[in-house]
C-alpha cells in the first residue's frame, strides 16, 4: 500500500499482482522453450528479474490515472485546510515525479525530484503506431539500447555517432533506422529522435522529431547495405583509441585476443564522404564480402552484424583491441618490441567463437554478442524501470 507523510489519507493501491499471466500454475508445458530457460535460469538471474517485475508494477501504478486522482484530491485537500507544510511539499514532489515520469522525464524543471531523471529506452506503452513495419518496435528499442550503450561507455563524440539498423523484406532493403542530428545519444528512445529512411537517405518518417538526419554520415552505411543483405546493424565510433589505431599503417596488430576476434579487418581511406560512385565502388572493394570490421583511415571504424547483437560484439572487441594496441605501443616504443600473434593459427579457433556462440548446459544457446547485450540490457533497466 502506499502511504503518504503523516497526518494525510492513505492511498488505497495495492502492489500486488493480479496479472493472470504472471500467476502460479499448476500445468506446464515441459518442452516449452521458455519453461525450459526458466528452469535452467541460476538463482540469482532469477532474482534479479523478479526484482525487475516488481519495479515494473510499481511504475504501472505511478502511472494509473487512480492514483493520479487521489494524490491530486490529497494535495487540494491539504492545501484548502491550510495545515502540515512539510508533507504537502513530500506530496507535491511525488506529484511532480509522476508527471515526469509520464512526460519520459520531461518533468517540471522546478521540480527538485526531476533533475537527473532517465527517459525509459521503450518510452512506446505497449502501443505501435500504424506507420510501423512489421518488427519495427523492436528494432527501434534496440537501436534506442544501442545508442544508450554507446553513450555510457563514452564512445559517442557530441551527435555525431552513427548506428543504424536495417528492416529488411522479401529479401530486400525496406527502410532504415537512424537517429537524427543535433541529438544527444542519451536522449534517444524507441518513439524520439529516430528517423525511417529508406536506402538513398530519403525520410519515410520523420516520427516525433522535426531534425533530419546527417547525409554525409549516411552514406557509409547505405553503401554497405546496397552490397551486404547479411548486415543489418552498422555501428560507427571514432574514438580517441579507435582514430589512433587508424592511422597507423599497421592496422589492427594481433597481439591480443580481442583482436584476433575481429577476424579479417578491411580498410578504406575515407575522409567524411563518398562523393561520387566510383569512390562508392572502391569503398564496397574495399569492405568485401565477409569482413564485420572496417578501419577507415584516420578517422575510426565501423562494425557491422547481421543483428544489433553481432554489431555490438565487434564494436566492443574492437574498441578493445584499439586500447590494447595504443597502450602497448605507449610502452613499447614500437612495434618490433611487440609480440605478434599467428593470425592464421587462431583462426579456426576464433571463427569457432564466432560462428557457435555461447553454449549453456549443452541445452540454452546464444548467438554471437546475445549474452553480452541481454546482461547490458538489464542494466539499462536497472537505470530506470521500464513502463
Amino acid at each position: 500500500i502506499f502511504s503518504p507523510p503523516r497526518g494525510f489519507g492513505s492511498l488505497t493501491l495495492s502492489l500486488s499482482n493480479n496479472d493472470p499471466k504472471e500467476r502460479y500454475f499448476d500445468h506446464v508445458d515441459g518442452s516449452d522453450p521458455e519453461y525450459l530457460r526458466s528452469k535452467n535460469m541460476s538463482p540469482d538471474l532469477r532474482q534479479d528479474f523478479n526484482m525487475m517485475g516488481q519495479k515494473k508494477r510499481v511504475t504501472q501504478i505511478l502511472q494509473s490515472p487512480v492514483f493520479k486522482d487521489e494524490l491530486e484530491g490529497l494535495i487540494q485537500d491539504q492545501m484548502t485546510k491550510g495545515n502540515n507544510p512539510t508533507g504537502l511539499l513530500a506530496l507535491r514532489q511525488i506529484a511532480d515525479l509522476v508527471m515526469a515520469s509520464t512526460l519520459g522525464g520531461a518533468g517540471p524543471l522546478t521540480s527538485p525530484i526531476s533533475i537527473g531523471m532517465v527517459t525509459p529506452v521503450n518510452d512506446l506503452f505497449g502501443m505501435e503506431s500504424p506507420s510501423f513495419a512489421k518488427g519495427e518496435k523492436q528494432s527501434r528499442c534496440r537501436l534506442a539500447s544501442l545508442y544508450r550503450l554507446v553513450d555510457l561507455f563514452t564512445w559517442a563524440r557530441f551527435t555525431t555517432s552513427y548506428n543504424t539498423v536495417s528492416m529488411t523484406s522479401c529479401c530486400f532493403i525496406a527502410h532504415l533506422l537512424m537517429y537524427a542530428t543535433q541529438c544527444l545519444c542519451n536522449f534517444v528512445c524507441a518513439s524520439c529522435f529516430l528517423v525511417k529512411v529508406n536506402i538513398i537517405g530519403e525520410v519515410v518518417d520523420q516520427g516525433s522529431t522535426d531534425l533530419g538526419i546527417d547525409h554525409f554520415g549516411f552514406a557509409p552505411h547505405a553503401a554497405i547495405y546496397s552490397m551486404r543483405p547479411d548486415v543489418r546493424c552498422i555501428i560507427h565510433i571514432h574514438t580517441p583509441a579507435t582514430a589512433a589505431v587508424s592511422s597507423m599503417k599497421c592496422g589492427i596488430l594481433p597481439i591480443s585476443q580481442e583482436a584476433l576476434l575481429l577476424g579479417d579487418v578491411s580498410c578504406f581511406g575515407y575522409h567524411g564522404s563518398l562523393d561520387n560512385k566510383e569512390e562508392k565502388v572502391e569503398f564496397q572493394k574495399a569492405l568485401g564480402p565477409t569482413a564485420k570490421v572496417m578501419i577507415l583511415r584516420n578517422h575510426g571504424l565501423l562494425a557491422l552484424g547481421e543483428t544489433v547483437e553481432e554489431a555490438f560484439h565487434y564494436v566492443y572487441h574492437s574498441q578493445q583491441a584499439c586500447e590494447i594496441q595504443v597502450n602497448a605501443l605507449g610502452c613499447s616504443g614500437s612495434v618490433d618490441n611487440l609480440v605478434l600473434l599467428d593470425r592464421e593459427k587462431f583462426k579456426p579457433l576464433t571463427q569457432r567463437v564466432a560462428a557457435a556462440g555461447l553454449v549453456m548446459d549443452n541445452e540454452v544457446k546464444w548467438k554471437v554478442g546475445e549474452a553480452e547485450l541481454e546482461s547490458l540490457m538489464r542494466m539499462l533497466d536497472n537505470l530506470v524501470s521500464e513502463p
